[in-house]
């Protein structure tokens, strides 16, 4: 195409300027794959930190204290919501119990169920750091804070007060880091059975029902679909408990779109001034061009090219430079990994290139109107 091949000449007759240009759109991608892939991991990283591995839509009874009763109703409607994950539905049991070691006490909250569920939720298999799992009758799982703090190491016999002057004598079978300092301090998993018998309760009745999400913000339409089930029973959802964490990642977001929009903007005001500069430079050229025939649209597109081949090697370069860059920042010791999203990167691709083409539209539509006569008359 004879548009085509002006266009790449006009880019090679000036090398610094084109390579300026397309430098300017490569750092301006790179800008936008760094940044928006750090913020979205960051973000990732924070929510899996604090709903990872705890429950994210909890049912309980209505008044504090009561129990809430699994019925055959209830395990149908977690159990076919698709948008429950399968099998991340915990019944568990809370008692309130005192550690004693003969010198010190602490207090600890115990959560029993059976190993199955309370593992989909919290993943105590996976976060175990020292010992083995189990919650078979007398065993007790601490986290890392509290087994540190009184030297407690599994196969140690732990002995817990109970209201009513009752007490248990439990044997330490796996040690837990759960992610927070205040679970890992005071947090504690048994078996079903010992709040069981301590709450005095019946077989179907347990202190919470929880439940994980295939997507973590389902939990709120979920949790309102129940409440229009559920009448008499209170539906707890982890977003409405951190409503600060989410204005926080809301206003990161908006600043990250602010940062990434002003970069394209600076790079867009960069392109068309040259373009525009260019068109100026070769305005005798292109009016002899189309003195010998060349048509409007076809002048016009010369441009067009230009930001287009532009367009393309800058986002190449800058999609190079951007995977250089989150590479690098693989080596910071930080607590969440950069795993760019495809979907992302794609886009960035194409603003790229659509801003160059947006850029071209002054000095296309300034070369389509040039009149030759007056270009060759001026000199």
């Amino acid at each position: 195409m004879l548009s085509l091949r002006i266009a790449f000449r006009f880019l090679r007759s000036a090398p610094v300027q084109s390579l300026l240009i397309a430098a300017g759109i490569s750092v301006g991608i790179a800008t936008q794959v760094f940044v928006g892939s750090l913020i979205v991991s960051l973000q990732a990283g924070l929510i899996e930190q604090t709903v990872g591995s705890s429950a994210h839509v909890t049912i309980r009874a209505a008044e504090k204290g009561d129990p809430v009763r699994l019925t055959g109703d209830l395990r149908a409607l977690t159990a076919a919501d698709a948008r429950v994950e399968p099998g991340a539905i915990a019944a568990v049991r809370e008692v309130s119990g005192l550690y004693s070691d003969g010198e010190d006490s602490a207090p600890l909250t115990l959560k029993g169920g059976d190993l199955a569920g309370l593992d989909a939720i919290y993943s105590l298999s996976e976060r175990a750091v020292d010992g083995t799992v189990r919650l078979g009758a007398g065993d007790i799982v601490l986290g890392t804070d509290f087994a540190e703090k009184y030297g407690l190491t599994p196969g140690d016999a732990v002995t817990l007060t109970f209201a009513g002057n009752r007490s248990a004598r439990l044997t330490l079978t796996a040690i837990v880091d759960l992610g927070a300092a205040a679970a890992n301090e005071r947090q504690a998993f048994v078996g079903g059975e010992l709040p069981r018998s301590l709450l005095g309760w019946r077989a179907d009745e347990y202190t919470a029902i929880e439940t994980q999400m295939r997507e973590p913000f389902a939990s709120a339409e979920v949790a309102a679909a129940w409440r229009s089930v559920l009448r008499n029973a209170e539906i707890i959802e982890w977003q409405a408990a951190n409503a600060d964490l989410l204005t926080a990642l809301q206003s990161q977001s908006a600043s990250s779109y602010m940062i990434q929009a002003f970069v394209l903007v600076a790079v867009a005001l960069g392109i068309a001034s040259t373009l525009a500069i260019s068109a100026v430079q070769k305005t005798r050229q292109i009016g002899i061009l189309k003195a010998m025939g060349m048509s409007d649209a076809r002048a016009g597109r010369i441009f067009l090219w230009q930001a287009t081949l532009l367009g393309v090697t800058g986002t190449g370069g800058g999609l190079a430079l951007g995977f250089l860059l989150l590479w690098s920042f693989s080596f910071v010791p930080v607590d969440f990994a950069i795993e760019p999203e495809p979907a992302f990167i794609a886009l960035s691709a194409a603003v790229g290139i659509s801003v160059a083409l947006a850029s071209s539209i002054i000095p296309t539509r300034t070369t389509s109107r040039l009149d030759p006569i007056e270009v060759i008359q001026g000199g």
